[in-house]
């Protein structure tokens, strides 16, 4: 039974996610930063007793163990989290599960920057995989209308979600360093209480915390749900599955986000892609699931 939890956890990890979108659409009306800030400052209150625990693991990590943790707090805690809050409050302009699918872009960018930074070899393959995947993004953007009808908002959500791609996909290269050298305890608690910090400080440096004062028992209630079920806790969650497989069984679990976002779109909302966009998808995941086996061949690998 044992070695069926982590899949389970990050098959559970990846449906929270699809879940997300729906709870942070609900607060398009505040400032994406005021929503990203509180949500990891109350996750890192939280998560104190772990961050005391492992404190002597956390005292003993290095100039390089620093860096990859205060790069996946900042740009995967804070930049990702900002970028795909913002492209979902463009709740009228875009589908939840366009932005969804465009997040399948991270294996791609991931590992570009495992050649960069890690001296990885890129093969011929990735780079035929990489444009599918890059049409299959397209495709599940715009369809098959043309430039003329191209609306400039859906334009910028698609372009953020891209963006929170990167962040996130840049994020699991330097994340990869932090789990070798912390247990994923240690790594979850960590990160939220710098990511926490940095948005606190942002917050009252720019006078953004004045917000708070206009938000609703609704806000408030949604923001501790999405700290208490796609947040926080499923970053946690995420971390142990991460610790347990390899990083091509984790990308194929993590389909499992899309897939039930989609299907989630559709049921709540309606919102039916059209079968150039479908076709998109396809394009998009079998891609994604190609790059993959390439990964466990050894070929590549940007967990």
């Amino acid at each position: 039974m044992k070695k069926y939890l982590p899949p389970f956890a990050i098959i559970f990890t990846a449906i929270l996610w699809s879940l997300d979108g729906f709870l942070r659409q609900n607060l398009f009306s505040l400032p994406s930063f005021l929503i990203i800030s509180l949500e990891h400052i109350i996750g890192a209150i939280l998560f104190i007793p772990l961050l005391i625990k492992g404190w002597q693991e956390i005292s003993s990590l290095n100039q390089r163990g620093w860096i990859s943790v205060l790069w996946i707090s900042i740009c995967g805690g804070v930049l990702g989290t900002f970028f795909y809050t913002k492209a979902l409050s463009y709740v009228n302009h875009i589908d939840l599960s366009v932005v969804v699918l465009l997040q399948k872009f991270q294996p791609v960018f991931a590992i570009a920057l495992a050649a960069v930074i890690l001296k990885e070899k890129i093969t011929s393959k990735f780079l035929i995989l990489a444009v599918m995947a890059i049409v299959g993004g397209y495709l599940v953007t715009f369809g098959t209308s043309s430039m003329k009808t191209w609306d400039d908002k859906t334009i910028i959500a698609a372009l953020l979600s891209l963006l929170a791609a990167f962040s996130w996909g840049s994020s699991t290269v330097l994340g990869k360093h932090a789990l070798k050298r912390l247990s994923f305890k240690t790594v979850t608690s960590l990160r939220l209480t710098i990511t926490g910090i940095v948005t606190l400080f942002t917050l009252i440096s720019t006078n953004q915390y004045k917000a708070v004062e206009k938000m609703t028992l609704s806000n408030w209630g949604y923001i501790i749900l999405i700290v208490l079920s796609t947040g926080s806790l499923a970053l946690f969650i995420y971390y142990y599955g991460l610790n347990h497989l390899p990083a091509s069984h984790v990308t194929l679990y993590e389909l499992f986000w899309p897939l039930s976002a989609v299907a989630l779109d559709w049921f709540i909302r309606g919102n039916m892609m059209s079968a150039a966009q479908w076709f998109g998808a396809l394009l998009l995941l079998g891609s994604i699931v190609l790059l993959t086996r390439e990964d466990s061949l050894g070929q590549t690998n940007y967990q």
